[in-house]
């Protein structure tokens, strides 16, 4: 089981690696070597909660796909299990990202001091730009 927080996991089988060669300078090594991870998970047929994937759905996220699968590539270090462990700690973040639950946001009306402030401050604003006309004698 992929653990995500203390309440939320799936199981392991809903998340799909592969490995790939990864892009970039590395030598001769980067051309043996399949080392970068391409993560997929389907949030459409995981085992999540569907108040989990309904806030997945709403993150701005380029990873995410138009038919519902998170994609993260993963290909900072050498070693394959490096980039699988970072691959797997970025899915976690990003899945603990949509189990908390955004607080709803209270109103406020400014206060009657606030108000006052606000209304001298134009009046003394007002007062400097009449300032500026002509005399008119």
């Amino acid at each position: 089981m992929f653990r995500i927080s203390n309440s939320v996991s799936i199981p392991e089988q809903e998340i799909e690696v592969k490995f790939i060669r990864a892009q970039g300078a590395g030598g001769q090594n980067v051309n043996k070597v399949a080392s970068a991870v391409h993560l997929r998970f389907d949030i459409r047929s995981s085992s999540l909660p569907e108040k989990i994937k309904s806030r997945l759905f709403l993150l701005k996220d380029n990873r995410l796909s138009k038919d519902g699968t998170l994609v993260i590539k993963a290909q900072q270090y050498r070693s394959q299990e490096k980039n699988r462990e970072d691959a797997l700690q970025r899915l976690r973040a990003i899945l603990w990202q949509a189990t908390q639950e955004q607080k709803k946001r209270k109103p406020t009306r400014p206060g009657i001091s606030a108000k006052r402030k606000r209304m001298e401050g134009k009046k003394q604003r007002g007062q400097l730009k009449a300032n500026r006309k002509k005399v008119n004698y």
